[in-house]
This record gives C-alpha cells, sequence and structure tokens, in this order.
C-alpha cells in the first residue's frame, strides 16, 4: 500500500505545500495539509506515529519561515501557524483510514459517489484504493448500517468527528514523554507574524 498524502491544497497553498513537504520528509515528519485562511497560512505536521509536540512545532517554525520568505510564495504580510492535527483531524491517507477505524468520520467527494457528494459514518478501513466505512441505510427495515467504498483518489476532504471514544482513544495514543496528537490541541501550535519587509 502506497501511503501518498491526499493534497487538495490550491493556489498559494499548493505552492508553499510542494516546497515544505520534502523539508518536513528529511526532518522525520509528515504534511498533513496547508491552508490559506485570509492572512493566515496554516501549516499542519506530525510525526509519523501521529505525534507533534511543541518543540517539533517550533523546529519545523524555524525550518519553514526562512525558506517561505526566500522563496516569496506568499506576496504580502500573512500569519504563519504551525500545528498538529489535533484530535479531530483531516485524514490525508490510506494509513490515516486505517489507524482510525472504528471511528466516527465524515467524508466529502471531490466526484459524486451514487449521486452523492457526502457521507458520514463509522470507519471501517481502507482497502485496494477504496475508503470502507458503514453508513446508515435508509431503506433497511431495521436501518442497520452498510458497508460502502469510496474511491481514495475522489475524496476532497475527510474529517474524524470528534466523540467521548474519539478523546479517549486519542488519550491513550498518547506517549509518556512530551508529545502531544492533538490532545493538547491548544498548546500544539506555534505562530509568528511574517512580512515580506521584515528582513
Amino acid at each position: 500500500m502506497t501511503d501518498e498524502r491526499l493534497a487538495r491544497e490550491t493556489g498559494p497553498a499548493a505552492r508553499v505545500a510542494g516546497l515544505v513537504e520534502p523539508v518536513l520528509a528529511d526532518m522525520g515528519f509528515r504534511l498533513v495539509r496547508v491552508k490559506m485562511s485570509g492572512p493566515t497560512l496554516q501549516i499542519m505536521a506530525e510525526r509519523p506515529d501521529g505525534t507533534f509536540s511543541i518543540d517539533d512545532c517550533e523546529e519545523l517554525s524555524r525550518a519553514v519561515s526562512p525558506l517561505l520568505d526566500v522563496e516569496d510564495v506568499i506576496g504580502s504580510r500573512y500569519h504563519l501557524e504551525v500545528s498538529s492535527p489535533g484530535i479531530d483531524r483531516p485524514l490525508v491517507r490510506p494509513s490515516d483510514f486505517e489507524a482510525w477505524g472504528g471511528h466516527e468520520v465524515k467524508i466529502e467527494m471531490a466526484v459524486p459517489v451514487a449521486g452523492r457528494k457526502r457521507f458520514k459514518g463509522t470507519l471501517e478501513g481502507y482497502d485496494d484504493g477504496e475508503v470502507r466505512l458503514f453508513i446508515e441505510n435508509p431503506e433497511g427495515p431495521a436501518k442497520d448500517p452498510v458497508l460502502i467504498g469510496v474511491p481514495f483518489r475522489d475524496i476532497a476532504e475527510a474529517k474524524l468527528t470528534l466523540t467521548d471514544q474519539l478523546i479517549e482513544a486519542a488519550r491513550q495514543r498518547l506517549p509518556q514523554k512530551g508529545y502531544g496528537d492533538g490532545a493538547d490541541i491548544d498548546e500544539d501550535q506555534i505562530s509568528e507574524e511574517r512580512s515580506k519587509d521584515n528582513g
């Protein structure tokens, strides 16, 4: 199974992703996504085991800031935010869909499946290019869930739904020392102001 990231960035965010992804990989991190929201440039990343600490945030921020300044990808003043994926995280790789099987997920398709673009259900996993999930069957007498598969390559966005079960699972995945996987969402983030004229 290849574990290629589902890259859905466009415009400046896509150019930033192209620049920083190999840098992050060299440092032992995986890019989750790059997002531009107004003047805020968010780079979401993690270690391969899903952890991401404050120190990791600082290390990545120091590594990518000069690169973005030199390449001048964002032509105006912007606010750089480096963060962990958080608990209700985006799912962007086949391994993400495998790792979080059994949890609730929302999926939006870029290409409709059987006339539908939005799916909500319990994630079963990933198999042979498909993300598999149990969705409610409105036709069934007892509304028993049915297992469906949607093509991974046609997903626009997929995200875990925040539940008590997910919070507990995220806590159990926390190593004992210094790393967070988003369970300490507010802390796992480093932000700084960047502008073209700040030298």
